[in-house]
């Protein structure tokens, strides 16, 4: 990195296993067991697994019924979603200790800038580990953390250290640290576009970082010029600490495949009845209403539509959704249906994202005495 650059300092903080610790916490007959939170042996999908699970290839979003074969001994536990926000508002308590600038993710981890903290700590380091040791003292749960000069460094460096560790990566240490690191590392990178680049000859981000950036422009479209800035560890992107939300869901996962529109129909009333309320939670509306279906085989397809005017009402969502059904006949018997509702009414007051420009700058912040 430049000499003479001021930069943020961002913790990035990851609770490790979240939903399964919770569970192994409140049971302690289930410490040290394989554990999978969601789903089970027969049907649904598994929303987190405890570190014994993953031993055996157990992750999340895979199926109940693999992820028993990968482990006979699985224990599966139904989610309690009130008892992880109950524990994830404890944690978000400790975080505003140290600062204002935090920016939650999910219930299990956030984004804090700490350039300048309530402590007057110049350590982020210090601050990182500090949090890190009141979440295991006060909650009872173990956290990982990653520290550095931007989000997309602190997110990539709190997965090196798993669990309950953590991960300083200093300006001077940020390019030869993402050059060493596989492509699928980098935060932003699924498994298809992985794959895509490993087919370009790019399987490290030093190999990304020879790549011109009209090359990957020309293979990655819009997504080229983030690819070309975050290889050289710039991301501008600043601590958030009230994000929008983008979209608001509910789905079920069926016990028994469900292959007519009749029997869907009665599965979109309850889905839309549990939407409604969440909208009504959150006092948003939305014009885009999208249909999800996955399949036996779990393909999946959506289906969309977006109206004149803002909806948040149970009825017009059950009617959209039923028109959407029948937009096309089903490919196969349905596992999983969803529904959820974009293009909200709480984006109208926010700015309009600045242009994406092509020209690459590191953002000056605060003088500090380092990490």
């Amino acid at each position: 990195m430049e000499e003479g650059i001021q930069y943020r300092k961002i913790i990035h903080i990851d609770m490790d296993a979240f939903y399964a610790s919770v569970e192994q916490m409140d049971n302690p007959d289930l410490k040290g067991k394989p554990l999978a939170v969601g789903g089970s042996e027969v049907r649904g999908v598994v929303s987190a697994a405890s570190y014994e699970a993953r031993k055996f290839g157990v992750r999340s979003a895979m199926s109940g019924l693999q992820a028993k074969r990968n482990c006979p001994d699985l224990i599966f536990v139904k989610p309690r979603f009130d008892r992880y926000k109950e524990i994830s508002r404890k944690i978000r308590k400790i975080f505003f200790e140290y600062t204002d600038l935090v920016e939650p993710l999910s219930l299990d981890e956030a984004y804090l800038d700490v350039t300048v903290n309530k402590k007057n700590n110049p350590s982020a380091s210090l601050i990182a580990q500090e949090i890190r040791k009141r979440i295991f003292e006060e909650v009872g749960l173990t956290a990982s953390a990653g520290i550095s000069i931007n989000k997309f460094v602190a997110k990539v460096a709190s997965d090196y250290n798993k669990p309950n560790g953590q991960k300083t990566v200093n300006p001077k240490e940020v390019e030869a640290f993402l050059e060493k690191l596989d492509i699928k590392k980098f935060y932003g990178i699924g498994k298809v576009t992985a794959e895509k680049m490993y087919q370009l000859g790019v399987f490290t981000g030093y190999d990304l970082k020879q790549k011109p950036l009209e090359f990957l422009e020309k293979h990655f479209s819009n997504s080229g010029l983030y690819y070309y800035q975050i290889c050289r560890g710039i991301h501008n992107s600043q601590v958030k600490p009230n994000r929008t939300i983008k979209s608001v869901g509910a789905e079920r996962t069926f016990f028994e495949n469900l292959s007519s529109e009749v029997f869907l129909e009665e599965k979109i009333i309850s889905i839309a009845n549990e939407l409604e309320k969440r909208l009504q939670k959150s006092k948003i509306a939305g014009k885009t209403i999208t249909l999800k279906l996955k399949y036996s085989d779990f393909t999946l397809q959506t289906r969309s539509k977006t109206l004149p005017y803002y909806i948040s009402d149970k009825s017009l969502l059950i009617d959209v959704a039923k028109e959407l059904l029948y937009q096309e006949r089903l490919k196969d018997s349905v596992r999983l249906l969803g529904l959820s509702l974009h293009n909200l009414n709480n984006q109208e007051s926010k700015k309009a994202e600045e242009p994406k420009q092509k020209s690459i700058s590191i953002q000056l912040q605060f003088d500090f005495k380092g990490y």
